[in-house]
């Protein structure tokens, strides 16, 4: 009988150990699921956030470029011609850009060329 009791408690103390083990997997479990499920929402928020607003500057650079290119298109005098195939090379940059293509390995590095391409119509 002793050893019958001293069985079951043992059972009843590897149930417990097994037990917090077993709790421990399933918190886990549920924890990188929910973990991997409010990451992709974050994601999802900051990549439209951030793609939202690298459309909006590009935006502003075309409409920049389009309307001086318009404005310049009467002048013919060699400084104008300068200005307006630099405007034509910032409108082509700005069309080739990759809008649909957010896995572009390049895209940072295009960018930063619209921008500074942009910058040369700046006075310093």
């Amino acid at each position: 009988m002793a050893a019958s009791a001293a069985s079951a408690s043992s059972d009843m103390f590897d149930e417990i150990v097994m037990a917090e083990e077993r709790f421990h997997g399933e918190g886990y479990q549920e924890g990188y699921a929910e973990g991997s499920h409010v990451g992709v929402v974050e994601g999802r928020r900051y990549g439209s956030l951030h793609g939202a607003r690298i459309g909006s500057e590009i935006g502003c650079y075309l409409g920049f470029a389009l309307t001086w290119q318009c404005l310049l298109q009467k002048c013919t005098d060699e400084k104008n011609s300068k200005k307006i195939k630099a405007l034509d090379s910032l409108i082509g940059m700005i069309q080739k850009f990759p809008y649909e293509d957010p896995t572009y390995d390049k895209l940072q590095e295009d960018l930063e060329k619209i921008r500074g391409k942009f910058k040369q119509f700046m006075p310093d």
